[in-house]
């Protein structure tokens, strides 16, 4: 999926990300945590399992037409004064072949690939999306590990909270879990403002309880809503 596609249909425009940057600020003026943002079109290209639907595709299809080989063979001879050996497998061959090219493009459309692809594989491939783009955010090196993650995966609907060592500490997983239940829902809606910066309420009023803000409160880590592919 185009970023420019998945923008469009979170109604992410200039405007959205201004405010969704903004609420990030005030929910940080209360706190000494810190908030980043992320969102991909798709946390994986996810080829292998588009090839692998687009080949079964073409078997089921090869299987189903071999019992209708002789009628294919008969209908050759009225066209033609022979039919020769290689008609048969090149004709089975060029079918199955133009069943695989159009099928992998058809499963490129979102709801197919969230059909094909089994659930334990899209949730991996969040997760570990999610995991390296804490690491490469920088979020993991503030320096009272108070940072966290809300990061959004357009394709598989799905939203992961990673959070710091600090925060780990003091704040339950289900908590962070139910925030990003809510906006997965939003963004199921096309409401990609809302669902950041609600999410962004709700976050910076958990880190406002355990890491309320000292006499200094650096900010640490950029603002904006980070597009990531």
């Amino acid at each position: 999926m185009k970023t420019e596609t998945m923008l469009k249909k979170l109604h992410l425009d200039e405007t959205a990300f201004r405010e969704i940057r903004d609420s990030v600020k005030k929910a940080e003026n209360g706190t000494r945590g810190e908030i980043t943002l992320a969102v991909t079109a798709e946390s994986d290209s996810y080829a292998f399992w588009e090839l692998f639907a687009a080949v079964l595709a073409a078997a089921a299809v090869f299987a189903a037409a071999l019992p209708f080989a002789g009628k294919l063979n008969m209908l050759a001879l009225h066209f033609f004064w022979e039919v020769p050996v290689w008609y048969l497998p090149l004709l089975y061959g060029i079918s199955c072949f133009s069943i695989i090219l159009i099928i992998f493009h058809c499963v490129n459309i979102p709801v197919l690939d969230r059909l094909i692809i089994p659930r334990t594989v899209l949730d991996t491939c969040v997760t570990q999306r999610a995991f390296r783009c804490f690491t490469e955010s920088g979020t993991y090196n503030t320096a009272e590990h108070s940072g966290i993650l809300i990061f959004a995966s357009y394709l598989e609907k799905q939203v992961r909270i990673v959070a710091d060592s600090g925060i780990s500490a003091k704040i339950s997983r289900e908590l962070w879990t139910i925030i990003a239940d809510a906006m997965a829902a939003q963004l199921g809606k096309g409401n990609g403002k809302e669902a950041f910066t609600e999410a962004v309420e709700k976050c910076g009023e958990l880190l406002a309880e355990h890491f309320p803000p000292g006499d200094t409160n650096p900010d640490e880590l950029p603002d904006g809503l980070a597009i990531v592919q």
